[in-house]
């Protein structure tokens, strides 16, 4: 099978003792100890206050990786063809609505049934960003990290325009987390594109395999959070980004599939201010 490349152009990055993509880099190649802590999520400030105060922890974190990933790239975002991923969607807001249809008033404000659907960080993205660019939002579960940069290549190669592809789980309250427990927040981004570009950090030579072993992490509190949240298991690839290395990784895709990766580094050092900061949501 023929690789499908990508050129990945700037990086978003929100997770537990994961601030942003600039401070995560130390700790990726192992210059400092990873220390868990909560994941601090910046408010997503392209929204406005009203939208900013109903959108839950899903969308904000979602919308806070993608605007860091543009903005490290330098682009247009409304110029984006667009893949969020995510293996739960909005857990809080599915909790509430759960709690509203147990009770005695089963009446659903149109706000929590626009927060339910799975599309809707992709929809407060391209509203707030006057984007009417292609747009895809799915689930694969533990997998959809892997699925996602397999739509995100599979609509860069066939329209050969950029795609920004967003991964980002949270959590659900009990008793539901006692299911499917994730222990916090996690979003990542890349905007990628189907040629080299100046500036470009990698490229990614993708392939489609049968199940394989998925790539782990050196660091084995990272290698926790990674097999702890579906977002987080882009770390082994963000790894090697921050260390300009080249690298051969393996993703779960589901569905028996493994989607694998070479990384090329690009010319580009990872150095500067990190785009993801500002006060908790």
């Amino acid at each position: 099978m023929k690789a499908v490349e990508l050129y990945v152009q700037g990086v978003g990055l929100v997770g537990p003792g994961l601030p942003g993509w600039a401070a995560a880099q130390p700790l990726l190649v192992g210059r400092q100890n990873y220390e868990p802590a909560a994941t601090v999520v910046p408010a997503p400030m392209r929204l406005p206050p009203a939208e900013r105060r109903r959108a839950g922890t899903a969308i904000k974190i979602a919308i806070a990786v993608a605007d860091a990933a543009c903005s490290a790239a330098g682009v247009d975002p409304a110029t984006l063809a667009t893949v969020f991923t995510s293996s739960s969607g909005d857990g809080g807001n599915c909790h509430t609505l759960c709690e509203m249809l147990a009770g005695g008033d089963r009446l659903v404000s149109p706000t929590r049934f626009t927060n339910s659907v799975h599309n809707a960080a992709a929809g407060y993205w391209h509203i707030a960003v006057g984007s009417q660019a292609p747009s895809t939002s799915l689930c694969a579960f533990d997998g959809s990290w892997g699925a996602g940069l397999i739509e995100a290549a599979t609509l860069a190669a066939a329209s050969g325009r950029p795609v920004l592809l967003v991964a980002s789980d949270a959590p659900y309250p009990e008793p539901l987390h006692g299911t499917r427990p994730l222990p916090d927040c996690c979003g990542v981004a890349l905007v990628l594109t189907p040629e080299a570009r100046p500036g470009h950090l990698a490229k990614l030579a993708l392939t489609l395999e049968a199940p394989q072993p998925a790539s782990g992490c050196a660091d084995a509190a990272l290698d926790a959070l990674r097999q702890a949240i579906p977002a987080a298991q882009a770390l082994p690839l963000l790894s090697a980004l921050a260390r300009g290395e080249a690298a051969a990784l393996r993703f779960d895709a589901r569905q028996a599939l493994s989607v694998a990766v070479e990384v090329t580094p690009g010319s580009t050092a990872l150095t500067g201010a990190d785009p993801v900061v500002g006060a908790a949501a």
